[in-house]
């Protein structure tokens, strides 16, 4: 049986490994975010990271690969609040997908992974998973309240949600119109009427 101070290097070793994959996924996200998904090279992440091509090569045998791991960080699952009504619930959430959408990098990324996602199926499955993460909260709101009668058992819970999520995704990235308060009770009152 190994000594504490002989699993010590083991751990250090562990440790420095860890802080070389984060250091790469961090400057991979952010070479996402400047270029998308086109002007991604392996060679810039090194340069940047300051970790050789041959550590990243091996944790990510492909460039596709490590494209991948780091927009993986894109996939958070937001919680749902529980403010006592549906459209309070709604308005929470839609508000902080309209904070992210103007001011996170995932906001710059996610056209290119959109646009990869079209010939690649891995990148078609990354784009489902960020989709997913972004459209959960409001399932879960949605039937909390068909559960509370505010919401009919059988709505469409998936139209609901292309009717909320929609027309901020539109404002982002195709008529850049200011996603605000107004246009967001505007929204909810369309969708949940």
């Amino acid at each position: 049986m190994a000594t504490p101070t002989e699993r010590a290097p083991s751990n250090k070793m562990n440790r420095r490994v860890e802080r070389s994959r984060h250091t790469v996924l961090a400057t991979a996200f952010e070479l996402l975010s400047e270029g998308g998904v086109a002007r991604f090279t392996v060679d810039e992440v090194a340069r940047r990271s300051g970790v050789a091509k041959t550590t990243i090569y091996r944790h990510w045998p492909t460039r596709e690969a490590l494209v991948i791991d780091a927009c993986s960080q894109m996939i958070t699952q937001q919680e749902a609040p529980d403010t006592g009504s549906l459209e309070g619930d709604v308005k929470a959430i839609l508000m902080e997908i309209a904070h992210l959408l103007q001011t996170a990098n995932w906001s710059f990324v996610l056209p290119s992974i959109i646009d990869t996602a079209e010939r690649d199926p891995e990148f078609a499955e990354i784009h489902s998973r960020i989709q997913r993460g972004h459209a959960a909260p409001l399932r879960e709101v949605l039937q909390r309240a068909a559960g509370r009668g505010e919401l009919s058992a059988h709505a469409d819970v998936s139209a609901i949600v292309a009717l909320l999520l929609g027309p901020l995704f539109y404002r982002r990235w195709f008529s850049r119109e200011p996603i605000d308060d107004q246009f967001l009770e505007a929204v909810i009152e369309r969708a949940l009427a």
